[in-house]
């Protein structure tokens, strides 16, 4: 597992530095630079309470998850748990590496490790489903500058593609008895089958599944305004309703496994989009690197408590 780690970080090293050396060797650094220095002090500030809030609402739709399947763990534990998960997790593949480092943890500390997956999976999943249908809502009412009807299926396919993920892993205790039953007898079939079972218990708790629902599409649209927050800092006059189209693309970016804490490839794609608006790539550049590093600010209270190493804290379940 080490090894395999190890070889992924040195992919995503490497695809990370190709993308950026080509972007900037398109791009002045001059330019870019100077595009971050315009960043007027009340404009961090304001994103800077909005991460503590959308961070916040990503800990507590989390605490939801766990209480309705009777997870039994100290609300402070949740969230040391979910903070230094997040700051591990950018060690790994991005998105998935602070899913595992949260179930992982999570199972050591309740010794439940199938339910602990099993609130990771559904958190996971529910947050692709409310990217997916804020920017569908950004297509409605950013219509005039989107490129068409492409955009529409786009998102509609994407969305449906999550809701049948969702719905196959609250029935994969149905499912899975379709499996051969020689495999079910082995140790990853049984382990799979407990897995299943635990996903299964949320079935049972449609009021969790909505509250948490509603809390993710709340965690994304903080995240558009922070990022239109920060593009009227550096200058940017783009309208609010682009923001609520091109920004879920590039929030679905920063999640893939493809780069180091979501620098390279979806700067690369925020590029892009910001183009048909007539932004400058340099200053598109910008706003898309303070993006990035708006999301390991976030992260740096996971970081403290990691280096600080709160067993007590950790260990109140």
């Amino acid at each position: 597992m080490i090894t395999h780690l190890s070889r992924s970080l040195w992919i995503r090293s490497a695809i990370t530095a190709i993308v950026l050396a080509i972007m900037l060797s398109r791009i002045s650094v001059a330019q870019v630079l100077d595009a971050i220095a315009r960043v007027r002090p009340e404009m961090v500030v304001s994103v800077l309470v909005l991460v503590v809030a959308d961070r916040a609402l990503m800990i507590w739709r989390w605490i939801i998850l766990l209480r309705a399947t009777g997870q039994r763990i100290a609300m402070k534990s949740a969230a040391w748990i979910y903070l230094v998960s997040s700051f591990v997790g950018g060690l790994l593949p991005a998105g998935i590496g602070a899913d595992l480092a949260r179930a992982y943890t999570l199972s050591q500390r309740t010794s439940e490790t199938s339910a602990a997956a099993a609130s990771v999976a559904v958190d996971r999943l529910l947050g692709l489903l409310s990217i997916v249908l804020v920017g569908i809502f950004g297509i409605v009412v950013g219509g005039r500058w989107t490129r068409g009807s492409r955009d529409v299926w786009a998102f509609v396919l994407a969305g449906a593609l999550v809701a049948i993920g969702m719905a196959a892993v609250l029935w994969a205790d149905r499912w899975i008895l379709l499996l051969p039953v020689r495999w079910t007898q082995t140790t990853i079939g049984r382990r799979m089958q407990r897995l299943a079972s635990a996903l299964s218990e949320y079935r049972e708790h449609r009021v969790a599944i909505v509250s948490v629902s509603m809390l993710s599409i709340g965690v994304q649209l903080l995240r558009i305004v922070q990022a239109w927050l920060l593009g009227i800092g550096i200058g940017l006059t783009v309208p609010f309703a682009y923001y609520l189209f091109f920004m879920p693309i590039g929030l679905v970016a920063l999640m893939l496994p493809i780069s180091i804490s979501g620098f390279g490839a979806p700067q690369g794609i925020i590029v892009w989009m910001l183009r048909p608006v007539g932004v400058a790539d340099a200053d598109a550049f910008a706003l898309s690197t303070l993006i990035v590093l708006s999301g390991i600010v976030a992260n740096l209270p996971g970081a403290w408590l990691y280096l600080r190493r709160a067993p007590g804290l950790a260990a109140r379940t």
